[in-house]
């Protein structure tokens, strides 16, 4: 007996397959379940019809994806983080701080999509890649700047004044 399938069977074929199988087991596991219909000349092209409506749709969700990944490569993503005097920043920039400024310039694009290898660190230019859709991917330049510049070394404030650093320095006895 010929079947199309509406679900995923283990074992037997996902869904939109056209099976062969024995007459009871459809009858009394397939057909009751709503796993499957009868393979008639109906449900075949009502079959055809679905699959070219799902690749129509394919079609046309794959040309927004790449519109909107040529538009998220031409971005420049500018994010300002406290850093230390060689370039180390206190913390580190995630793909959270990356959606919320790509949310800001009117993109939605989930986090889990911003596939960062590791959280970054230090100051400089990356290309951070966002997978828009399978296959597609685009790859955004984000640019990580120190907050009011590098900071120059200064001395420490015990030192600054001219006085003896506190930290070496005995502790005075306590006033009685």
């Amino acid at each position: 007996m010929e079947l199309i399938l509406r679900e995923d069977v283990p074992n037997l074929g996902t869904t939109g397959d056209i099976v062969k199988v024995r007459p009871g087991f459809a009858r009394n596991y397939l057909l009751p379940r709503g796993m499957a219909v009868v393979a008639d000349p109906k449900n075949r092209g009502e079959l055809e019809h679905q699959k070219r409506v799902a690749a129509e749709k394919r079609e046309r969700d794959q040309r927004k994806a790449t519109v909107l990944a040529d538009k998220l490569s031409a971005q420049r993503i500018s994010i300002t983080a406290r850093a230390g005097d060689e370039g180390k920043l206190f913390g580190s920039v995630t793909n959270i701080d990356i959606e919320r400024e790509l949310a800001e310039r009117g993109f939605s694009i989930d986090r889990r999509r911003i596939r960062l290898e590791e959280p970054i660190k230090s100051v400089g230019q990356y290309e951070v890649p966002i997978h828009v859709m399978s296959g597609i991917i685009a790859k955004v330049p984000v640019v990580i700047e120190p907050e009011g510049g590098l900071p120059p070394t200064e001395p420490s404030a015990a030192t600054a004044d001219g006085g003896e650093d506190t930290e070496d320095a005995e502790p005075s006895a306590p006033a009685e």
